[in-house]
């Protein structure tokens, strides 16, 4: 198989591949779903949610286009499926903050960690306690 690959890519098809807009257009559109990726860490107040949508749709229609075009450019598809799944996942994100209380849990939770954590002391703590209060008498 490896051996295969390797005729090939010696070939005078390869070098007509990677030459063409059928490699390098998918190659110069993969910035789209590298940058989706690295969002899914960003807080989701930041999440557009008209831009997430219109770059889900985008992605969905290319993804039937590579798939129909002939030849079938898999890279281009692979390139708008990874973008479409991303950018599903930040919508899903973004519909959870704002419309099911995703924001209010954040902002509860928020709440709870000005106020400080609640310890109840254990019977060490309450041993350290003890001695102290035996030192100062």
């Amino acid at each position: 198989m490896a051996s295969t690959f390797y005729t090939w890519l010696r070939s005078p098809a390869a070098r007509d591949y990677f030459f063409s807009t059928h490699f390098w257009g998918p190659v110069a559109n993969w910035g789209l779903p590298l940058a989706a990726l690295s969002d899914l860490r960003k807080d989701e107040e930041v999440i557009s949610g008209t831009m997430t949508t219109a770059l889900a749709c985008y992605s969905f229609v290319f993804m039937r286009f590579a798939w129909r075009v002939q030849p079938r450019n898999y890279l281009l598809f692979a390139c708008h499926f990874t973008n479409a799944a991303a950018q599903s996942i930040q919508d899903a994100r973004f519909v959870n903050y704002w419309y099911y209380g995703g924001r209010e849990k954040k902002l509860a939770l928020a709440g709870k960690a000005e106020e400080g954590p609640t310890v109840t002391p254990g019977p060490v703590t309450e041993a350290i306690n003890a001695a102290r209060d035996k030192a100062k008498k």
